[in-house]
């Protein structure tokens, strides 16, 4: 087992310092929809979800979020993205504040980051919230991603370790940090490494954009059993895509994989991972258009008979995700209101219909299988 991290505090939840590994998961509702997020957050938390997050992205979002508080009993986080002016009015309603340093440059340019954490992390004491790190592999800090170039693993536990560095130097332990990539071994690995730099840290796991189940579960399944036995992993989230009246089967997944873990009843699925891979992100209530998990589940159905070759297709539900999440596909899609963007790693191919991208994405996929490489 590794080194115990240290306790932090979520309201009444404790979360490292050998506390039981806690599990979330977030709303998939558009958050000014009250009553539909209240019902969700009960769904989730009566469900064992000891976190609950809720999406905000302006202030009509924030008013709702005041309504929501009022009417659940669920431990509510709130992921500033790329907005990270809201945590003054968020912090009020939450437990507990998730930023990206990735997202960190978009406003305020004439501000420092040094100057935007300690204004973040001032608001979380004054209301009595823990933080969350959170390094995402889709939108790593360009400036890391410049001095790394090359080792994306590097640019990812730097990022991490430099923003908890930051919150150090004001005298605020009151946070955890997470580094997700979509690629379970990728996860272990960041998380090993940044175990070794910080043993003291309590560590959120997760494996972004796990996809559709079972997939889904057993990629989290692989990184988890990897890194929870070793004592790495003080809370985490199994990200599903799922249906929206589904969201508690994040939950119940993330629920059985501990007690299976605990038990030591390990997967065993030697060839996983070794052909075509669809990742897509959980369903949230940033997507704009409900038909997104029925086209992942079309595009993972259509996409079928590719399944020996070693190709990435990824499927991104909202604006926020999807772009740069894409990148790294061979062959991605993002959603929007009512088109689809199709990709070929960084590069546009064009903008679709819900119901006519999947004929182009099997003409692009005949493509890819007949190039030479095959990648076979």
């Amino acid at each position: 087992m590794g080194q115990t991290t240290r306790k932090i505090q979520v309201r009444d939840l404790a979360i490292g310092g050998g506390a039981p590994v806690s599990v979330q998961s977030m709303c998939a509702t558009h958050t000014q929809d009250i009553d539909a997020t209240v019902r969700q957050a009960e769904l989730l938390r009566k469900a064992g979800a000891d976190l609950v997050r809720i999406a905000v992205d302006n202030p009509k979002d924030v008013q709702a979020l005041a309504q929501v508080r009022k009417q659940t009993k669920a431990r509510l986080v709130v992921d500033l993205q790329e907005n990270f002016k809201l945590a003054e009015i968020v912090a009020p309603h939450v437990d507990k504040i998730r930023y990206n340093p990735g997202h960190l440059h978009h406003l305020d340019k004439h501000r420092s980051i040094e100057e935007k954490i300690a204004w973040v992390v001032a608001i979380a004491r004054q209301n009595g919230c823990a933080i969350r790190i959170g390094v995402n592999c889709g939108s790593v800090a360009p400036d890391f991603l410049e001095r790394y170039k090359g080792d994306h693993v590097k640019a990812i536990v730097e990022s991490a370790a430099w923003h908890c560095g930051l919150l150090d130097d004001l005298k605020f332990t009151n946070y955890v940090v997470s580094l997700k990539d979509s690629d379970p071994s990728k996860v272990v690995t960041c998380n090993k490494e940044f175990s070794k730099r910080r043993p003291d840290v309590p560590i959120h796991l997760g494996v972004t954009e796990a996809g559709l189940p079972p997939d889904g579960i057993i990629k989290t399944r692989i990184a988890f059993e990897q890194l929870i036995p070793f004592g790495i992993g003080d809370t985490m989230r199994v990200s599903l895509t799922v249906p929206f009246e589904n969201k508690d089967e994040e939950i119940k997944a993330g629920r059985q994989i501990l007690e299976d873990i605990k038990n030591k009843r390990f997967v065993s699925v030697p060839d996983f991972g070794k052909g075509l891979n669809i990742i897509s992100c959980p369903s949230c209530s940033r997507v704009e258009n409900g038909d997104f998990v029925k086209l992942a589940t079309d595009v993972k159905q259509m996409t079928a008979y590719a399944k020996e070759h070693k190709l990435t297709i990824a499927v991104m539900g909202c604006r926020v995700n999807g772009p740069g999440e894409t990148d790294d596909a061979d062959l991605g899609l993002w959603c929007g209101p009512s088109t689809v963007t199709l990709k070929r790693k960084s590069e546009t191919l064009g903008t679709y219909g819900y119901m006519e991208v999947l004929a182009v994405l099997r003409q692009r996929l005949d493509e890819l299988i007949n190039q030479p490489s095959q990648h076979l």
